[in-house]
């Protein structure tokens, strides 16, 4: 870091002006000036002896909305051939009149990272060699994304599958010393995953996401370390590689895939959710850019879909507000809520939207937008390379700054995702359609005057009274479908299956509870009242409520909601029980069932679930005395999540094997066979 003299020699003179390099960036400080409207920053390349190469540029204007904090002015300078040397002055201006330059300050660059003489390092994307005169082609995404894989044991790639033309969609798999072996020991790790470039002419966040999967891969430093110690990273550099190879928004059919990731219409979109369904990361991040010159550096927007749960989308937008706005006031950037300034119809409700659909799963996440141009307050961007550079490392900031935050609040992030999926499992609270949560604009100063629109839902678009369950018939269920690419879709079932909701078979059809994790998002597909429904399956409404008196026999189907049970409760062979914010004062025995949900609910007695051909699902239950789990096959691996048992806790038999969906349970007793470690 380079600083000039602590005094003015002229009046409003800008004073302390320092320059840090960081990775494609240079962080541009200095100590304002009283009645100071805005400042200019100036740079002009020059040789080792500091004499002049070029001509002097403005290649930034500071406005007091950028950060949070005016007290302390910083300024992302980037656009910059990376290892080039610089001058920098800054001015201040009064209204429109403009006051002296700093003394000037000289430093060199950062190199990319990677020393060339170290094999693993030494790798360069198509962007990097070309000075970002050209985008990464996918045939040399595909060698670089090999030749990490092959150099460093950090990472391993994996397929997640196939766009619509062939081409595969790769995933960076990194974790320290070596990444887990199954998607269910990465699952354990609370893994972090960034999305890198889902419209095909938005390729800012996929250099950054190859760059950041080099460093990732094999720095030594300690902060890398540590984070890899601690997750396992997740980055999916291209899931649209047919658009971005024809620089096209959406895929080869012309779908815009983030209108796509709770239909699920397109294989791309497919691949995605499966990932989300096997290796459960807890938070996310989503690459786009912003055709919005007047925006800031980077607009970020959390989930808004009111079926969200309360803590995912507080934990996302602590993320925006409390970590990135902060750290960027440091840095320099300009992260914003989408839309920013003049941002218009954005960010609204559609569960279709990955940020909405993460948050639908649990996942605290955010959106990022790259400014797509650099506007008044960057006006050295009319030069295309200057204008990528500034998009790519502000992405790598971004992403960088999000690990950080993963890593410093993972004991929040778990928290927020134990609640939401304890909530969700309970089917609590009334089902909105569409709807968003309400943005406010950041207290002031603050970075940006334009929230995303209120998009609020109206009486058409919500459902006070939510149903038990969903019943489809055969023909909904497992019928052709015409909305995939080439008038040939996935069945419902497969959809289901790729989202990795439980379904019960019965004997006129399937029904599929909402006493599950994902709650929020069924109804959205299975429900005539949806925007963008899949079918519109039969709404099933609780069959008992209130009091019960007396042993309770459960044959055919039965939902049992806030009702109270003194008795035994028996599931006889074939029958099915969904039971949420219900109290049961008696033993609960089910053998050879077709299925068994339990959602924030209290059994005063024995739970056991033996021979269940279909699924079991036991959440945010309270249970006083023994957990048998046996011999349960048909329905996926039961889930066993976030109980509290008084007695001990035993299963065998189960295949799969039970899984807590990394939402511990509290048991105070022995725990034996495959739920020893849940």
């Amino acid at each position: 870091m380079s600083s000039t003299s602590a005094f003015a020699a002229e009046p409003n003179q800008v004073t302390n002006l320092s320059i840090t390099q960081a990775d494609g960036f240079a962080t541009v400080a200095w100590t304002p000036v009283e009645g100071a409207t805005d400042y200019q920053i100036e740079r002009t390349a020059v040789d080792a002896a500091n004499a002049p190469t070029g001509n002097p540029t403005i290649v930034g204007v500071w406005r007091p909305n950028r950060q949070i904090n005016n007290e302390k002015p910083t300024f992302a300078d980037s656009g910059f051939n990376p290892g080039d040397r610089f001058e920098w002055r800054v001015r201040a201006r009064i209204g429109t009149a403009e006051q002296p330059y700093s003394t000037p300050v000289f430093d060199s660059t950062r190199e990319p990272w990677g020393d060339l003489n170290t094999p693993g390092q030494n790798l360069r994307t198509q962007w990097e060699t070309t000075h970002a005169a050209q985008f990464t082609s996918d045939v040399n995404e595909y060698a670089y994304t090999a030749a990490v894989d092959e150099a460093s044991d950090r990472v391993r790639v994996v397929e997640l599958g196939r766009t619509v033309l062939g081409r595969p969609i790769n995933m960076f798999v990194i974790g320290y010393p070596t990444p887990p072996a199954t998607a269910a020991a990465v699952a354990a790790t609370s893994p972090l995953a960034v999305n890198c470039n889902v419209h095909g002419n938005e390729p800012g966040d996929r250099e950054a996401c190859l760059i950041m999967a080099r460093q990732l891969a094999f720095s030594n430093d300690a902060r890398t370390l540590n984070l890899l110690k601690g997750t396992t990273v997740l980055i999916v550099p291209t899931i649209n590689g047919d658009g971005r190879a024809a620089n096209t928004r959406g895929n080869s059919t012309g779908q815009d895939l983030n209108r796509d990731y709770s239909l699920i219409r397109q294989p791309e979109t497919a691949a995605y959710v499966r990932m989300l369904r096997d290796y459960r990361p807890v938070a996310g991040y989503d690459g786009h850019e912003f055709g919005n010159s007047q925006a800031g550096d980077l607009p970020m927007l959390p989930p808004r879909h009111q079926n969200v749960a309360q803590p995912i989308y507080d934990e996302s937008l602590d993320m925006i507000e409390n970590h990135m706005y902060v750290e960027g006031a440091k840095s320099g950037w300009w992260p914003c809520p989408y839309g920013c300034q003049n941002g218009g119809s954005v960010g609204l409700s559609e569960e279709t939207i990955l940020r909405n659909t993460l948050g639908l799963k649990n996942t605290i996440n955010s959106l990022l937008e790259l400014r797509s141009s650099g506007g008044q307050t960057r006006p050295d961007e009319g030069n295309a390379a200057n204008n990528r550079r500034r998009k790519t490392f502000s992405a790598l900031w971004t992403f960088n700054s999000f690990m950080d935050y993963h890593h410093a609040q993972l004991g929040d992030i778990k928290k927020a995702r134990t609640e939401a999926i304890e909530w969700q499992a309970g089917n609590s609270g009334r089902i909105v359609f569409r709807g968003s949560r309400i943005i406010p604009a950041h207290p002031a100063p603050h970075p940006g005057e334009a929230p995303p629109p209120a998009d609020q839902p109206d009486a058409s678009d919500i459902l006070d009274n939510a149903p038990c369950a969903y019943k489809l018939t055969e023909a909904q269920y497992t019928g052709a479908r015409t909305d995939g690419p080439g008038g040939v879709g996935a069945t419902v079932a497969q959809r289901i299956a790729d989202h990795g909701w439980k379904v019960v078979k019965v004997a006129d059809g399937y029904i599929v509870p909402l006493a599950q994790p994902e709650r929020g998002l069924i109804p959205l597909l299975l429900d005539e009242q949806g925007a963008e429904e899949w079918v519109s399956g039969e709404r099933v409404y609780p069959t008992l409520t209130g009091r019960h008196n007396g042993p309770l026999t459960v044959s055919g189907f039965a939902c049992i909601e806030d009702a109270t049970i003194n008795g035994p409760v028996n599931v006889r062979p074939g029958a099915t029980l969904v039971a949420t914010h219900t109290t049961i004062s008696g033993p609960v025995n089910a053998a050879n069932t077709a299925g068994v949900f339990f959602g924030d609910s209290t059994v005063r007695g024995p739970l056991q679930v033996a021979n269940t051909n279909g699924p079991v699902t036991v959440i945010g239950t309270q249970v006083s005395g023994p957990v048998n789990l046996a011999n349960n096959t048909g329905g996926g691996a039961p889930y066993l999540a976030g109980n509290s048992i008084s007695g001990p806790l035993s299963c065998s038999g189960n295949s799969p094997a039970p899984t807590n969906l990394e939402v511990r349970n509290s048991v105070n007793g022995p725990k034996a066979g495959q739920c020893a470690t849940l």
